[in-house]
């Protein structure tokens, strides 16, 4: 008789610990799914961010055309499997492929190699009132500013000249910052050093680009360091949310063979603007 009165008892403890149970299971919330799902404070007042305009990204090995590769890395014989292979291209390795893709292609021959890469990022703002193009936007300055990339006067023409980028804060009438410009036609006013660079090396110096996505910018970078000659060419666009970054480079074993600025700006340019034209993802 006396095990009958503690069996309610534990009835109600059983019932109680079920509801308990049923509570926490709903104040879950849902499954958490959903694309690019962003994570901010429940308090918080800030207006939610506005979502890229992109929401994919491309197969980068296949958005290339054939001729454009054809072009970059010419080869002999472009029925040869090796030309085959070699225009299929090596996928990037990327944890996300919604998020980051990229291809590479190298072509060696006894006059040099070639590299060429192409990498896209679809940027995802995780910062409440900031947008997925706003976000991006911040990521390709700082790839412009690590860059040296001048900026922009409104002629759409580097506000700063190569020579004088590259002269460590020279002063604009010749000396360092802060001290007097020598008088005219004196001794010390003549140029000293390396003789002036050609008339046209502005045109393909490290530059802002008018023509791709939003925003976009040139680097070039010659290298004759070490064995041959070495020049590296780098195109980075943004168009909304994605950034597009292009690098382009030719080594050559003989130094008197300089690679040119404007075959290889020429080439690259070309694609960036073909990429571009082709939309992304959707």
């Amino acid at each position: 008789m006396q095990r009958r009165a503690y069996a309610p008892a534990a009835a109600l403890a059983a019932a109680v610990l079920t509801a308990s149970l049923a509570a926490c299971s709903g104040a879950s919330g849902g499954d958490g799914s959903g694309e690019d799902a962003k994570s901010g404070n429940p308090g918080s007042t800030a207006p939610a961010a506005e979502p890229g305009k992109y929401r994919g990204l491309p197969e980068p090995c296949g958005y290339v055309s054939r001729d454009t590769l054809r072009r970059l890395l010419p080869t002999e014989d472009d029925s040869d499997p090796e030309a085959e292979k070699l225009y299929k291209g090596q996928a990037a390795i990327t944890y996300d492929t919604d998020r980051r893709t990229g291809c590479r292609w190298r072509l060696e021959t006894p006059e040099g190699t070639r590299h060429l890469s192409v990498d896209f990022e679809r940027v995802v703002s995780y910062q409440p009132g900031v947008s997925d193009e706003q976000r991006a936007k911040e990521l390709y300055e700082r790839q412009a500013a690590a860059a040296h990339i001048p900026a922009s006067s409104a002629s759409g023409t580097p506000s700063a000249t190569p020579s004088a980028s590259a002269s460590g804060g020279a002063h604009p009438q010749g000396g360092s910052a802060g001290e007097k410009p020598a008088a005219s036609g004196s001794p010390s006013s003549a140029p000293s050093g390396p003789s002036s660079p050609p008339a046209d090396a502005g045109r393909f110096a490290p530059r802002v680009l008018d023509d791709l996505g939003d925003d976009a910018f040139v680097d070039d970078k010659l290298n004759t360091t070490g064995s041959g000659v070495h020049r590296d060419i780098s195109i980075v666009f943004r168009s909304a949310n994605v950034l597009v970054s292009i690098a382009y480079d030719q080594w050559s074993p003989d130094k008197r063979h300089e690679p040119k600025s404007e075959d290889l700006q020429g080439g690259a340019h070309a694609l960036a603007r073909e990429l571009d034209a082709g939309h992304f993802g959707n």
